[in-house]
C-alpha cells in the first residue's frame, strides 16, 4: 500500500490529552483494530514535546480513505498529508523524487522489499537496485554452509519471480534432439548434492591500490552452500551434442538495459564443451536442503564449481549448443582481466577462482587479552584443494596453521592457528594460502581495469591489552 506521513497540529487549549476521557478516546481511535476498518496501517507515531503536534507514518489503500480516517483530527486543528517513501525505496529508485525503475518483461521481486530483507538479515548492501550485497566476515565464523538469507548476492538486473509449475528449461541449437524440461521432470532425474563455494570475481575490489570500475566489494562476496540438482552432462547426453558444437551457451531469464547499448540484454554465459561436461557442473534446484530461493535463481540455477560465480547463471531457462566462441556482453566486454603492457591492452577471461585465505576470527580492530590467541579462517582455490595456510604476526615468520576439515576441491577449507601473544601492543595478522597446484597468494594482486581477482594477502589489525 502507498506510504504517507501525516502531520496534525492543534491549539494548546484544544489538546485532547489534557482531558482523561478525550485522551482515552484518542487512544482507542488510534488502536490497530480500529484503524484497520479504514484500510489504514500505522507504522509509527510521535508527538513533538510541547508543540501540540502529532506525526504519523501510515500505509493506506488510498489517500481518500486516510483523510476519512483523519477527519476528527482535521476538525480539531490543521492536517497535512504527504506521500512518502522508505529510505530503502528512495535509494533503490535513485533519489527522493525518482520513480522506481520500470519493471522487466517478466515478473520480478520488488526492489524495496528485496533490499529490506537483505538489510534485516545483516547483509552489507553495496547497491539497492539491482541488489548487490555481501556477507559480513563475522557471519562466516563457524559456518560450513551459509544460511540462504545471508548468502551474498550479485545481480545485474531485477530478480525474476518465475512460476515453477509453468517453468520450462529448453535445450537446442547444435543437438540431435531439442527438448524442453519441466521442473518436475528435472527433479525426477538422477540427482547429486555438492557443497560448493561461490565467489564474485570482484571480491576484494575495494582493496586495490587504485580505484577500478564496478561494485566496491570488500571481502564478503563469497559464500558456501549445499546445492542439489541434475548433473548438466545428463541433459547434454539426452539432447545429443553434435560434433560441430564448440560451446554451451546458458541464458538466464533476467535482463534489461545496459549502459552504452540501445537494445536490452539477457544475462548469458558460455562454457566449452569439455568444461560443461565436467561431472561436478550442476543444474541446481535446491540450496541447503530447501527449494532454491528466488534471490538465488529459482527455479533453476547453473552451478559451476571452482569458477568465479559469474559462470553460475541464475534463473536459467535456455541452453544452446553453438559452433563459435561466445562474445556476449558478460563474457566479451565484462568479466575479463585487462592490463596495459608494452603500450597495448592485454585481455583474458575470468575463469577459475584464485587461491585465497580469509581471517574470520579475530575481527579487524578487535581488542584481545594477552595470552592464548586463536586465529581462524577459511581458504579456497579454483585450481586445486588447499595444501596449507600460513599466518604471520606483525611481519614475523610464517607459521603453518592446522587444516580443520577434510580437503574439498569445490568448497572452502577451515583452518586455525593457536598461538600466544604476551605483550600489550597493536598487531597485524596476515594469512596466505597455497593450493596443491602450487599457487600461493601474492602480497599484492596485479591491478586490472575492471578490478577482478584481487586475492592479495589480507591484513587484520588487532589490539592486545
Amino acid at each position: 500500500m502507498p506510504l504517507f506521513i501525516v502531520r496534525h497540529q492543534h491549539d494548546a487549549d484544544r489538546c485532547p490529552a489534557q482531558d482523561p476521557f478525550m485522551g482515552a478516546s484518542l487512544l482507542n481511535y488510534l488502536s490497530r483494530p480500529n484503524v484497520r476498518k479504514f484500510g489504514v496501517q500505522i507504522h509509527g507515531e510521535a508527538v513533538a514535546q510541547g508543540e501540540h503536534t502529532m506525526f504519523l507514518i501510515v500505509e493506506a489503500s488510498e489517500e481518500s480513505r486516510l483523510r476519512e480516517f483523519m477527519q476528527p483530527f482535521q476538525s480539531a486543528g490543521s492536517l497535512d498529508i504527504y506521500p512518502a517513501s522508505t529510505c530503502v525505496r528512495a535509494v533503490a529508485s535513485g533519489g527522493c523524487a525518482a520513480p522506481m525503475p520500470a519493471a522487466a518483461d517478466v515478473p520480478t521481486l520488488d526492489p524495496e522489499e528485496a533490499c529490506q530483507q537483505a538489510i534485516d538479515a545483516g547483509m552489507v548492501v553495496h547497491r539497492a537496485h539491482p541488489l548487490n550485497c555481501e556477507t559480513s566476515l563475522a557471519a562466516l565464523v563457524g559456518s560450513v554452509v551459509m544460511p540462504n538469507t545471508r548468502f551474498y548476492m550479485r545481480n545485474n538486473f531485477r530478480m525474476p519471480t518465475l512460476d515453477g509449475e509453468t517453468f520450462r528449461l529448453s535445450i537446442g541449437g547444435l543437438v540431435e534432439r531439442s527438448h524442453s524440461f519441466t521442473s518436475r521432470e528435472l527433479q525426477n532425474m538422477r540427482s547429486t548434492t555438492q557443497v560448493v563455494t561461490l565467489e564474485c570475481a570482484g571480491n576484494g575490489r575495494a582493496l586495490f591500490d587504485r580505484p577500478t570500475e564496478g561494485e566496491k566489494w570488500g571481502l564478503g562476496a563469497v559464500s558456501t552452500a549445499e546445492w542439489t540438482g541434475v548433473p548438466l552432462v545428463e541433459i547434454l547426453d539426452r539432447a545429443g551434442v553434435r560434433p560441430e558444437a564448440k560451446e554451451v551457451l546458458f541464458r538466464g531469464t533476467d535482463g534489461g538495459a545496459v549502459d552504452g547499448r540501445s537494445e536490452s540484454l539477457r544475462f548469458e554465459r558460455s562454457l566449452s564443451i569439455d568444461d560443461a561436461r565436467d561431472e561436478d557442473v550442476l543444474l541446481a534446484y535446491a540450496m541447503n536442503g530447501e527449494a532454491l530461493p528466488v534471490e538465488h535463481g529459482y527455479p533453476l540455477r547453473l552451478i559451476v564449481p571452482r569458477w568465479y560465480a559469474v559462470a553460475s547463471v541464475k534463473w536459467l531457462s535456455e541452453i544452446e549448443l553453438i559452433d563459435r566462441t561466445f562474445s556476449g556482453h558478460y563474457q566479451g566486454d565484462k568479466y575479463r582481466y585487462e592490463w596495459e603492457r608494452d603500450g597495448r591492452v592485454v585481455s583474458e577471461p575470468v575463469t577459475l577462482q584464485r587461491v585465497r585465505a580469509l581471517i574470520t576470527e579475530p575481527s579487524p580492530q578487535t581488542e584481545v587479552q594477552r595470552g592464548d590467541l586463536a586465529i581462524r579462517g577459511v581458504a579456497w582455490s579454483g585450481a586445486a584443494p588447499i595444501a596449507r595456510v600460513e599466518v604471520s604476526i606483525n611481519g614475523g615468520d610464517w607459521q603453518e596453521a592446522r587444516l580443520v576439515s577434510e580437503r574439498n576441491r569445490n568448497s572452502w577449507q577451515w583452518w586455525e592457528l593457536l598461538t600466544r601473544v604476551d605483550k600489550a601492543e597493536n598487531l597485524v595478522l596476515r594469512a596466505r594460502a597455497t593450493d596443491l597446484a602450487g599457487r600461493t597468494q601474492p602480497d599484492r594482486a596485479e591491478w586490472n581495469r575492471l578490478g577482478y581477482g584481487n586475492n592479495a594477502i589480507q591484513e587484520v589489525p588487532i589490539r592486545v591489552s
